[in-house]
């Protein structure tokens, strides 16, 4: 099964970011077809700065952190100029209700982003990076889910006039990913200003632990660590026997929330130790993630060239 997925270059990567996507993309390598781009293209709807940065630094972390050139074709979107063609011509074959219908759209305006035709057209060059690579699945969020449907909505039209040539993909929601609480217990996320990020210094990464909200119970007192958002965090990173002994240590009393805080802190550290090191290491070599990025693209080019060309030929682009 070919799976694909995209990863907006956004910045500092959160633990939130690991547990709800990341972590699943890794673990796909091992079974699937997995092609993975960083979407350079939608992350300008947003209008962020330094895109080039941002560019490198999400390739470096998603290396660190698993993605496997070798398991995985990885590129960046803006390498395959064949998506802005397939958009443009699928444009034709999306209505105007379907876009106006888009929740991602009506929620972006409504949050203050200025309206304008990237953000409004953003389903269909979505729909052409699903399409151009015959993908079988698309992992998503649930508030996903509706550009997938779109996708396939503009594929049928398509179909319907020049056979069945794209692929209707399937969207795949992971059910049983938890939802990452932020330091203020609502789920983690840039906008909430909540976030735990994994890389960075020791220091300050515990310095955003302690602000993590918790009750005010007496030392000496026993604590409830159902609904503690400092044990919601940890039993993400911890096996059945370090949960239950964690449990114990809520239950005894004479620990402090400030003591399950440290605990956090370190077992944090500790997790994320060898994805630090490999990206110190990329980070030292960023011609080689370069590299790494033209060769995916390579791979993802032979993959998306033949189905371009079938495209030109059909709707008479090719003369």
């Amino acid at each position: 099964m070919r799976l694909l997925t995209g990863i907006q270059p956004s910045g500092d990567l959160h633990i939130g970011n690991y547990f709800g996507s990341i972590k699943q993309m890794v673990d796909a390598q091992k079974d699937n077809d997995t092609f993975a781009f960083i979407a350079n293209y939608h992350a300008q709807t947003s209008g962020g700065a330094d895109l080039a940065k941002l560019t490198m630094q999400t390739a470096t972390d998603f290396l660190a952190l698993g993605i496997d050139p070798n398991k995985s074709t990885f590129w960046v979107q803006s390498d395959i100029k064949e998506v802005l063609e397939l958009y443009w011509i699928l444009s034709s074959f999306t209505p105007m209700g379907l876009l106006e219908r888009a929740h991602s759209y009506k929620d972006k305006t409504a949050k203050g982003i200025a309206a304008n035709h990237s953000l409004f057209s953003y389903p269909v060059l979505m729909a052409a990076d699903i399409l151009l690579f015959s993908s079988d699945i698309i992992p998503v969020g649930k508030d996903q889910i509706q550009h997938v449907e779109i996708a396939r909505d503009i594929a049928t039209k398509f179909n319907n006039k020049y056979g069945e040539i794209l692929k209707l993909p399937e969207f795949q929601v992971q059910e049983d990913v938890q939802t990452v609480p932020g330091i203020d217990g609502q789920k983690m996320s840039k906008s909430y200003k909540n976030t735990v990020n994994i890389f960075g210094e020791e220091k300050k990464q515990l310095k955003t632990i302690k602000k993590i909200v918790t009750e005010q119970v007496a030392l000496e007192e026993p604590k409830e660590y159902e609904g503690c958002n400092v044990y919601n965090m940890a039993k993400l990173f911890l096996d059945e026997n370090e949960l239950v002994e964690l449990q114990n240590r809520y239950k005894r009393g004479g620990e402090g929330h400030g003591h399950f805080k440290i605990y956090l802190a370190e077992v944090i550290w500790e997790y994320f130790k060898p994805y630090r090191e490999k990206r110190e290491y990329y980070l030292n070599n960023q011609d080689e993630v370069r590299e790494i990025l033209k060769d995916g693209a390579k791979k993802a080019s032979e993959v998306a060239m033949p189905m371009i060309e079938q495209i030109r030929s059909v709707t008479g682009i090719s003369y």
